[in-house]
Formats: C-alpha cells, structure tokens, sequence
C-alpha cells in the first residue's frame, strides 16, 4: 500500500482521460498514492465518453485509449468491496445526489478523501479535494 489513498469520482476520471492535468497528477503520483474509483464511476465516464468526444471533436478510439491507460493507474472498486458501507454512505449523501453513494462508500471503507468537482460531496463527512488542491494532498504537505 502507498502513503496515501484517494477515490476518484467520475468528473475526475473524465478529466484524466480528456484533459491533461489530472492524468497528469494521477501519473505523477502513482509510486506514493493509490488511486481508487468504484465500479460506477468507471461506468458513468465510459457512458459519458462518447458524447464528450463528439461534442469536443476529439477521436473517440484514441480517447478510449487513454481511458485504458488511466484504469492501469486508478483501480476499480466492484460493488462487492464497498457494499457494507452503502446504508452509511447514502444516508450522508442522499438529500444531494443519492447516486454518487458508491464514491462515499469507498472513501469511508478506504478510510481516505475524495478527489472531486463535485459539491455534493461536501458536508458528506468524508474528507475532499477539489483539482486546484489536490497536489497539497498528494504531496503530503503539512500544514501548521
């Protein structure tokens, strides 16, 4: 296990695969941070991949590409791993958007933050990172 653990929402893994940034970050930090994202946020990006490319003009075969080459980096959390955590995790999630539970249910059984653009998130009682911070958390900067 690395010094450090962080789940990926969906936004980020659609970030990793058509920006730069946060391949960038994931790729950086792989030796020092493992990289998670449960079942569903691997989904919704793939869901979503095809209709970003088009609408962005970008090659869909070469995007998916990258996206396989980003899923080497992050590992893909099945239902089963996070499932006992669903009751807490919905429960802190579910007046926001109760479909993003799988996220806080593998941040709370990782026991690590979330990497997100995502508010709702926030006030979940998980700990989260937004892209214009993330590298504090991955470089285990410590604060006063």
């Amino acid at each position: 296990m690395a010094e450090r653990a962080l789940v990926l929402d969906a936004n980020i893994l659609i970030r990793a695969v058509l920006g730069r940034r946060a391949r960038q970050l994931i790729k950086q930090y792989a030796a020092s941070t493992d990289f998670f994202a449960p079942d569903t946020a691997f989904a919704e990006a793939e869901e979503h991949l095809p209709t970003l490319c088009a609408k962005l003009g970008l090659d869909l075969d070469a995007m998916r590409a990258v996206h396989d080459a980003v899923s080497n980096l992050v590992q893909e959390l099945p239902a089963a791993a996070y499932r006992e955590r669903e009751a807490e995790a919905r429960a802190r999630i579910e007046r926001r958007d109760a479909e993003d539970w799988p996220v806080i249910a593998c941040a709370l059984l990782l026991g690590c933050p979330i990497w997100t653009e995502d508010n709702d998130f926030f006030g979940a009682g998980v700990p989260t990172w937004s892209s214009d911070r993330i590298e504090l958390y991955l470089t285990g900067e410590r604060f006063p």
